[in-house]
């Protein structure tokens, strides 16, 4: 919605490597207040160009007292910004100030209870007579001796400072974490540090990022011409109506298929763009040309740049036979950037993302990508007010690189043939028991092992599908889900029976983190 550098009344986030800073983000944006994350190493000066309404510090998994402990600016600390720092961002605060941490004798991991302090801004009106709080723990620190000019806002069993603020300016910290949900007033608190604290205007809706989108697409696209990489998917799909919108026929959407995509995925993109959104489509068969380039290679890394290379070098084909094609567009999400980046902070990178991390160097194109800031529920929304059908809207994510990352090992055509027709078994079912909507992600994935079954009492030595059903809000967390028995003895049966090559089915009960949603 913002430049990079333009900030102004919205949340700058620094990252100091925790697992909930996107967390973070996502309870800032539900209320309507746009915010970036940023490496926690940003200068003053940096911040000031960004001119943030309010600052959160993120947590950590470090130490303060380390050595080479993450260690930001203390200049930010200055009182131009309200600042919040959140378990180890509280650290910093402190030992920044004059403080001092140390490891506690007690430590508070999971569900506790703090006692707030009456008066406080932040935690104003939480907690009733007693003041009692529920809260979520993740700490084995604590601070010892506060900084000149701090105050307790609260306490608890194992934290003497469980929240404290600055008498004089608007600094404030946290021992806790109010961006889970098992910190029930969580969101009450992000809310009052944002409108009670910051003065946030609440203006980041997805009405409000349409209309900006579309003004800063035609502004920067000028009289070029975009290629749009559509997958069928929502979020290409949201990216291609969107550009339509800016700029009308100077659109050029390029399906491609690569012979990594679900069973009938072909026609039925060229279905809903041809024929219910008018949009021109060209479709190009390359199923041989990335087979061939994937032949033998089995890490997943590489598969993802080999794809994301592949597909780049097909759009600069067809962007040469376009006159005035400078542009290509696609639809690159928030946690796609986080995961392939450790620029967030210090972070470890999780995977390349193709459409990220796995594009060449040089490329005679130039990116075009206006959902680079979003989560996926927000993308959804977007879907909804352009119009698009809940049929797209609703679609469940499929990864840019396709079926190459559900095929773990070596990629071949019968693989993949195998993988296909379980992956269609799966979604059948999964939408005949009503739960397709309900499931952020339901697929197969088609192990690198075989193993010993009996049919028609003859003996097989053949391949595993294992099964994994997620549940989510934006893809950056996940839990798997329980699905019915009865499904599941399903989805087994069908599978074995009728995907040739398969004798045996298993499913995934593993979360996010700690394994991804993916298994490549």
């Amino acid at each position: 919605m913002r430049k990079k550098d333009k900030l102004k009344g919205s949340i700058l986030i620094l990252d100091f490597g925790s697992q909930y800073t996107q967390l973070i983000a996502r309870r800032v944006r539900e209320h309507h207040v746009y915010c970036e994350i940023h490496p926690y190493n940003l200068s003053e000066k940096q911040v000031r160009q960004m001119a943030p309404a309010g600052i959160i510090l993120s947590g950590g998994p470090a130490s303060i007292y380390d050595d080479g402990a993450p260690q930001g600016d203390p200049g930010l600390l200055k009182g131009d910004w309200p600042v919040l720092g959140i378990c180890y961002g509280m650290h910093w605060i402190a030992q920044a100030s004059g403080g001092r941490v140390a490891r506690g004798e007690t430590r508070e991991y999971g569900a506790a209870e703090i006692v707030a302090e009456k008066g406080g801004a932040l935690l104003a009106g939480l907690g009733g007579e007693t003041g009692r709080v529920k809260v979520w723990m993740s700490h084995g620190d604590r601070i010892e001796n506060l900084p000149e000019g701090f105050r307790i806002l609260a306490k608890s069993k194992g934290a003497p400072v469980a929240a404290f603020y600055h008498s004089g300016k608007s600094v404030f910290g946290l021992q806790f974490h109010p961006e889970v949900h098992h910190t029930p007033d969580g969101k009450e608190m992000i809310k009052s540090f944002l409108f009670r604290i910051c003065g946030c205007d609440p203006s980041w809706t997805m009405h409000s990022f349409i209309e900006h989108s579309i003004r800063s697409l035609r502004g920067r696209i000028k009289d070029g011409t975009v290629i749009c990489a559509l997958s069928g998917g929502v979020d290409s799909s949201v990216v291609a109506v969107m550009l339509h919108q800016a700029i009308g026929d100077r659109l050029h959407c390029i399906f491609v298929n690569n012979g990594l995509l679900r069973d009938k995925e072909p026609e039925r993109v060229r279905e809903v763009f041809e024929g219910h959104f008018k949009i021109p489509l060209t479709y190009v068969e390359a199923t041989d040309r990335f087979l061939d380039k994937l032949k033998g290679v089995e890490n997943p890394e590489q598969k993802r740049r080999i794809i994301g290379e592949e597909f780049i070098r097909v759009f600069e084909e067809k962007a040469k036979k376009e006159k005035g094609a400078r542009f290509l567009a696609q639809g690159t999400l928030y946690p796609d950037v986080i995961e392939s980046t450790s620029v967030k902070g210090p972070s470890a990178v999780i995977k390349t993302h193709h459409n990220v991390g796995g594009l060449p160097e040089k490329m005679q194109l130039e990116l075009v990508e206006p959902l680079r800031e979003l989560f996926k529920d927000e993308v959804r929304l977007v879907g909804r007010t352009l119009g698009l059908p809940d049929e797209i809207v609703f679609r469940q994510p499929f990864p840019g690189p396709g079926l190459a990352v559900r095929v773990l090992g070596e990629l071949t055509r019968e693989r993949l043939e195998i993988l296909r027709k379980a992956d269609r078994i799966v979604e059948d079912e999964v939408t005949r028991a009503g739960l397709y909507e309900s499931i952020w992600q339901a697929f197969a994935v088609l192990l690198p092992v075989r193993t010993v079954g009996v049919m028609g009492d003859e003996r097989t030595y053949e391949h595993v599908i294992a099964l994994r059903a997620v549940q989510s809000q934006d893809g950056m967390t996940a839990d798997w889900v329980r699905l019915p028995y009865e499904l599941l003895a399903t989805l087994s049966s069908r599978i074995i029976n009728e995907v040739k090559g398969v004798n045996r089915v298993v499913y995934d009960v593993s979360s996010k983190p700690p394994s991804t949603i993916e298994w490549e």
